[in-house]
């Protein structure tokens, strides 16, 4: 399960049987992405840690297109 947490509380939450990788980060973010605010509004920040899915090169342009 992936949730993405707000001072709210649930902002977004996905749920595979599997393990994710890299692939299915980029489908969570994009979904999570539709239900944030643009900067510098309330739930417009992304915070991530060092783990390998969170590397995608994709990643970085495509959250800060949005």
């Amino acid at each position: 399960m992936l949730p993405a947490l707000s001072l709210d509380g649930v902002l977004y939450l996905t749920a595979q049987k599997d393990a994710y990788k890299s692939n299915d980060f980029v489908c969570f973010v994009l979904g999570l992405l539709d239900a944030m605010n643009p900067y510098p509004a309330n739930n417009s920040v992304i915070i991530m840690d060092n783990a390998s899915i969170h590397k995608a090169e994709c990643l970085r342009p495509m959250i800060e297109q949005r």
